[in-house]
């Protein structure tokens, strides 16, 4: 009787009208609001740039493929890499000089990090480039006037490209040496212990096990330094080289087309920093995986229960 009533009592739960509570989205009408402005003020910026005459659109357009403006991307692109790259290894051995119990070798990394960070890069970039005054001819030898072996004139060794080279390279190394410190700092300390128990050196230590696993740490500000050398070198216009800025400056100094040359420059620019975007989306999600991820996102609707 009791096994009876408790099957009638679920088929009359289960019957029961009225059982499944429909569910209403929240509605947002301050959210829709400004969504709408705000869409109208985008609308109408764009409208405005795309009707004013005063952009000279068919300037932008026939200089956007200069020659000129082509071969000062070439060498805005060459200056970033090879600054990144001396500025990736040069800082990877500073980070490994900061978290040196050694402290003649932590106290050497601290000084060069304190000095390339706190003084300007055009500052730096004017020095390397005047670096003459101080340093006529470039030697290396013993000190105290011990033997020296002359390698040159440092206006022929330093040349402008030069100057600009060392000033972002050593500049970003500073930077970078921070950042490689601060992914080896995220690797467990078991994973030292794990390394060691297995006979690895130093060496092998910080190569196979701790470099790979700080890679998904230190890719991300990794690339906001690789986009902010990209506009960084714009700094080297004030030594006469002819990137990208330089390349529009000349340009618009002879038609006094200030604008649209600033546009083109802008534009590549800006499709530069898009290109490098999207391989840095690329590499941290293959350095993420085997990490917990964020989860995706999921469309959360907020709902409320109609009375």
């Amino acid at each position: 009787m009791q096994q009876h009533s408790i099957s009638d009592t679920r088929q009359s739960v289960s019957a029961a009208p009225g059982d499944s509570i429909p569910v209403v989205p929240l509605r947002h009408p301050v959210r829709l609001a400004i969504a709408v402005v705000l869409i109208l003020v985008a609308f109408s910026a764009a409208w405005d740039v795309a009707v004013n005459q005063r952009y000279h659109w068919d300037v932008v357009a026939s200089y956007l493929f200069a020659p000129q403006i082509i071969t000062g991307a070439g060498l805005t692109i060459l200056l970033t890499v090879v600054s990144m790259s001396v500025g990736i290894s040069l800082g990877t051995v500073l980070a490994i000089m900061r978290l040196s119990a050694n402290p003649i070798v932590n106290t050497i990394s601290r000084a060069y990090i304190w000095f390339f960070r706190g003084t300007p890069l055009l500052v730096q970039l004017i020095f390397w480039y005047n670096i003459a005054a101080l340093y006529p001819v470039i030697a290396f030898g013993l000190p105290f006037g011990g033997p020296s072996v002359v390698l040159g004139s440092a206006n022929v060794l330093v040349s402008p490209l030069g100057a600009a080279l060392l000033g972002l390279s050593l500049n970003e190394a500073a930077y970078m040496a921070e950042i490689i410190r601060g992914g080896i700092g995220s690797v467990d300390k078991g994973q030292y212990d794990a390394a060691r128990a297995l006979g690895m050196n130093g060496s092998k230590l910080m190569s196979r096990v701790i470099l790979p696993q700080a890679m998904r740490v230190v890719l991300p500000p990794t690339g906001n330094q690789v986009i902010s050398m990209l506009k960084g070198t714009a700094l080297v216009s004030v030594l006469a080289i002819s990137d990208l800025l330089y390349s529009a400056q000349i340009i618009y100094a002879n038609n006094y087309q200030t604008i649209p040359l600033l546009i083109v420059a802008s534009l590549w620019y800006l499709l530069m920093t898009t290109i490098l975007s999207f391989f840095q989306s690329k590499l941290e999600r293959r350095y993420g995986r085997g990490f917990d991820a964020a989860p995706r996102r999921t469309r959360r609707l907020k709902t409320r229960t109609a009375r």
